[in-house]
């Protein structure tokens, strides 16, 4: 999946252990505006399951998951509303 979105905000979880690249993804996400997009990276090969799963409970959507670059996984997730 290829977004052609400008990320609003970027978070650089890289370095992080779960749960800790989730629980920022929440608190970046909380800040944001409606309609905003954030672009997540991390290194934790948990987040790759993490944040999709709580996406797929929340009202934010995920526009793109890439994992092209070794060890690095990169979310755009786009703020919905709550």
């Amino acid at each position: 999946m290829t977004c052609k979105s400008t990320p609003s905000r970027q978070l650089d979880a890289c370095g992080l252990r779960c749960p800790l690249p989730l629980l920022r993804t929440k608190q970046a996400l909380a800040a944001m505006k409606s309609g905003e997009i954030l672009e997540v990276l991390a290194t934790d090969a948990g987040s790759w399951r993490d944040i999709p799963a709580y996406l797929s409970r929340a009202p934010h959507q995920l526009l793109e998951q890439d994992d092209s670059e070794a060890s690095l996984f990169r979310f755009l997730i786009q703020r919905g509303e709550d």
